[in-house]
């Protein structure tokens, strides 16, 4: 006669199989599948309806067991029991839904992945809560460890889910600390003071607070030195950014600087967060490419193949492609997977967010020190044929603007002006409609 331990055995070396199927290879019938099955209890978790159910091995992760609730916060801030994560066996996961159709994920589902602590920020989340016992290290988690986070202090992640009761509890217990921009530099020193070993090499400092009726995030200089000036010069760079860029018809980011106490700070609204307590569904670029492309190239042919998986629409396409151009014209050289994100509705279907994190990165300090990099402007491709010279002429609009900068160091704007005028020159050599 079969065994739990046998049926375990079994799946485990599957990953996960029909009930048919087991009973084959234990050469039992499928009654007696069922019985196994039901004495396992929270060792097997059910995947799926009717013919099509599947059976896993669950796995425990202390202090969460095999499952952890979610839960969604609408745009009103009103909180919508979700569904269940189950943690399955290899680090796999089973996403079982209130509506709909369950979603299985070899690892992280891509939401939880966006949630997950992070940069600047991230680095000090084991050192504010040393109770959950994490590495102090972000390099040394595993996703168990992710897991735990956001299922016990995971009340105010990115986008609109929360893992967890604990976290839902946390969330519900506390209303958002008001903060008015006299009190950055004071959040602004916390926040450094927060962090663990010296300073977060190559991480723009950062803090998030609620301020004026809107969720921010604040990013800061240094307060004296070289580095500390060129920061100041970008953070202001990238304000105009979205300006210019919200002045071509494309949302950006509504930021503003601010010069207190010898910083400069960059106050950016965050899109995920409406009023007080409501939020809005929220998915990287990165997230999104992991589990549905396999490909971290670039903004350019991710755009393609998003459209042709019809994950996106051909303006979003076009919005991508747009903002890759603009990027290389104005010299930022951060355009990576995850700082491009997707509003995502009821129905799975995405919407680019407005822009964020667009700056002349070509610039930026590395460790605390200057270091001359060369800009080299690229002309246009088949790719991008048809949106490079709008690109193109707003970049040099940018440029100029940036030159005619007031606020901007004068060694600052005297790079702005030769960047410019290579922008030019490539026009004049490349010309497109």
């Amino acid at each position: 006669m079969a065994t739990v331990d046998q049926l375990l055995s079994e799946l485990r070396r599957l990953g996960r199989a029909r009930a048919s199927e087991l009973g084959q290879r234990l050469g039992v019938s499928q009654p007696t599948i069922s019985r196994l099955i039901t004495a396992s209890g929270d060792r097997i978790c059910r995947m799926g309806s009717g013919r099509a159910v599947e059976y896993a091995p669950t796995r425990s992760i202390p202090p969460l067991g095999t499952r952890t609730s979610i839960y969604r916060v609408d745009e009103s801030g009103t909180v919508h029991r979700d569904g269940t994560l189950h943690f399955l066996a290899s680090d796999h996961q089973w996403l079982e839904q209130e509506k709909g159709p369950g979603t299985f994920f070899e690892g992280l589902p891509p939401f939880a992945v966006d949630m997950s602590p992070q940069g600047f920020i991230g680095r000090s989340f084991s050192t504010r809560y040393p109770e959950l016992k994490l590495p102090r290290r972000l390099a040394d988690w595993s996703d168990d460890d992710r897991l735990v986070a956001l299922a016990l202090r995971g009340e105010d992640c990115s986008g609109n889910l929360i893992l967890g009761d604990e976290s839902l509890n946390r969330f519900l217990a506390q209303l958002p600390q008001p903060a008015q921009p006299d009190d950055y530099p004071h959040l602004a020193q916390a926040s450094i003071s927060g962090q663990p070993g010296s300073s977060a090499g190559g991480e723009q400092p950062k803090f998030l607070t609620y301020s004026e009726g809107r969720h921010v995030l604040v990013k800061f200089s240094g307060s004296e030195g070289s580095a500390a000036l060129r920061w100041k010069d970008l953070l202001i760079s990238e304000s105009i950014a979205l300006d210019v860029i919200r002045a071509e018809g494309l949302p950006a980011a509504t930021a503003r600087p601010l010069s207190l106490a010898g910083r400069q700070f960059l106050e950016v609204e965050r899109f995920d967060r409406i009023g007080p307590r409501g939020r809005r569904a929220l998915l990287s670029l990165g997230a999104i490419a992991n589990e549905y492309l396999g490909h971290l190239d670039h903004w350019t042919n991710a755009a393609r193949r998003l459209l042709s998986a019809k994950l996106i629409g051909p303006d979003d396409a076009r919005m991508m492609r747009w903002l890759d151009a603009f990027g290389q014209l104005i010299g930022n050289t951060d355009r990576h997977f995850w700082n491009l994100s997707f509003f995502e509705d009821a129905k799975g279907r995405l919407q680019l967010t407005p822009v964020y994190d667009m700056l002349p990165m070509i610039f930026a300090p590395v460790e605390g020190e200057l270091v001359e990099r060369r800009f080299e402007p690229a002309p246009p491709t088949a790719d991008n044929l048809d949106v490079w010279a709008h690109a193109a002429r707003a970049a040099v609009a940018y440029w100029g603007q940036l030159v005619e900068s007031t606020e901007l160091s004068s060694d600052f704007r005297e790079r702005c002006l030769h960047c410019k005028t290579a922008v030019e020159e490539l026009i004049r050599r490349a010309p497109v409609a």
